[in-house]
């Protein structure tokens, strides 16, 4: 086999229809239930796109059974089909019936069944389906393979005349906690009486409650029957465990949880009952509701500690106006602030506990509100670009710290007392290392009331040797950046004698 078209064949293929790709992409999202059946591998197959000088066939997907050995290590989608599989998917394409055939595989000695089915949307031939198994390694198949079987070939008699997949009921993989064929299978007739059931639906049930064997007897009033006992019961539960609708439904009794999925077999006559797939996910409930617990602790604790901070924040408020001097004023102001700025971030990690945080709003309200309390009722505008995008949680804190007292020097060395304009800039680059956030805080200058002392090369040296008067957001400012971000900062004079000052720390390592 040579590799043909593109390495996602099913999306890209210029011949399917968008209507097609829709219908395959739901047979494949649910075909895994097709493999563990057939106890065989799948492959999706479609003409090569025309015009091609070569009329074979491409494979589009595959899938591997759960329930028994694959016979293809080695992922061919993407790959044309041999000449002697090519001769019978030639005869289903155009036929519109079912073929079946043999053949070598891998192994030297090894033979291979291969049975094949038209796949039909719309009354037409749009796919092929190949199902491959080595009769070998199981010369005799079980009871519970022979169901299996029989419940595969319901499957695939309603694939070949397009009455599977069903619209009306998504792929399993959307589903959480979605049954599969190994966690418990039962089969159903028309009337919704048990024919059959896996050991593993049995296990399931004797979860629930269920003391007997119910082959021969309906599951529907059963079930119900427990569940309502517990309280307020799901109304498509009946209907979905008699298999009169393909659908999924939660079962609890007590503290056990059963999840069900059903799905409807027909022929040309009508319903002719459903297979039913059970799985137990009392387990799986019970550490969803830790981790619900988990969260919810957390964000608590993020909002009493907000909470706490901006206490705090109030008190060295109160504290300020009290102050005797301006400078004692001053500096119980920037503490104030500092603090408000760490409340802000509890704030928004309470918002949301994931581990990336996304920062931009949070980072914008810092930015204005730092500069409005350093300007003390100047007239300064505030301009925000770019964006910070998603960051770790731990490095929400110090970067807005460091925004917070960026803009504090910004206001206290860049503006006189008309104002000015003050920016902040986010985005993201590629070096080699990995990609990089760079954030800068710009100032439009001072104007004709900067000081001699802060114009030119020493203005921009005391931007970084002065941030305050105190010199403490020096410390700030340098700890948080090449300690705690390991960052670099970075200061430039701009034309009109504006100052930009920029962070760069690494958020991500390099490809």
């Amino acid at each position: 086999m040579v590799t043909s078209i593109a390495t996602d064949p099913l999306r890209r293929h210029p011949d399917l229809s968008d209507e097609d790709r829709t219908w395959l992409q739901m047979l494949v999202g649910d075909w895994q239930l097709l493999a563990d059946l057939s106890l065989a591998d799948f492959v999706l197959w479609a003409p090569l796109p025309r015009p091609h000088d070569d009329a074979g066939y491409v494979a589009l997907a595959q899938t591997r059974p759960v329930t028994a050995p694959t016979l293809f290590h080695r992922d061919i989608v993407g790959s044309r089909a041999r000449a002697d599989l090519r001769v019978l998917l030639d005869r289903v394409w155009h036929d519109g019936e079912p073929a079946e055939g043999s053949g070598p595989v891998e192994a030297p000695d090894g033979t291979l069944r291969v049975r094949l089915w038209p796949v039909v949307r719309a009354g037409r031939v749009i796919a092929v389906l190949s199902g491959h198994r080595d009769p070998h390694t199981r010369p005799e198949l079980s009871p519970i393979e022979r169901n299996y079987g029989t419940a595969a070939d319901s499957l695939l008699d309603m694939v070949q005349h397009g009455r599977w997949p069903d619209p009306q009921d998504p792929p399993a993989f959307w589903i959480g906690g979605t049954p599969r064929v190994g966690d418990g299978l039962m089969v159903l007739d028309a009337e919704g009486v048990v024919r059959f059931a896996s050991p593993n639906a049995v296990s399931a049930l004797t979860r629930l409650g269920v003391a007997t064997s119910l082959e021969g007897h309906a599951v529907a009033p059963v079930l119900t029957g427990l569940a309502s006992a517990q309280g307020p019961m799901d109304e498509d539960m009946w209907s979905v465990l008699m298999g009169r609708r393909s659908g999924r439904t939660e079962v609890q009794v007590g503290r056990s949880v059963v999840t069900a999925r059903s799905i409807r077999l027909s022929d040309a006559t009508g319903r002719t009952g459903s297979i039913v797939m059970l799985r137990d996910v009392t387990e799986l409930r019970r550490q969803e509701q830790r981790l619900m617990s988990k969260d919810a602790t957390i964000r608590e604790i993020h909002h009493r500690v907000k909470n706490n901070l901006q206490t705090v924040g109030s008190l060295l408020r109160m504290q300020a106006r009290r102050a005797g001097s301006d400078e004692t004023r001053r500096a119980l102001m920037q503490a104030m602030q500092r603090v408000d700025t760490i409340a802000l971030v509890h704030q928004s990690l309470s918002e949301d506990v994931e581990g990336h945080v996304d920062v931009d709003g949070l980072m914008s309200r810092q930015f204005r509100l730092a500069v409005e309390i350093a300007g003390d009722g100047r007239p300064l505008t505030t301009e925000v670009t770019g964006e910070f995008g998603l960051l770790p949680s731990h490095v929400t804190t110090p970067l807005a710290l460091v925004v917070n007292e960026l803009a504090s020097n910004a206001v206290e060395h860049g503006t006189g007392p008309d104002g000015g304009v003050l920016g902040l800039n986010a985005g993201r680059v590629e070096t080699p290392a990995g990609e990089v956030l760079e954030v800068s805080v710009t100032d439009s200058g001072a104007g004709t009331a900067t000081p001699p002392r802060q114009t030119g090369q020493d203005r921009a040296d005391a931007v970084l040797t002065d941030l305050t008067s105190s010199g403490l957001g020096l410390k700030i400012v340098h700890t948080l950046v090449e300690s705690d971000l390991g960052g670099t900062l970075e200061r430039e004079e701009l034309p009109g004698g504006g100052m930009r000052v920029t962070v760069r720390l690494p958020v991500g390592p390099a490809d």
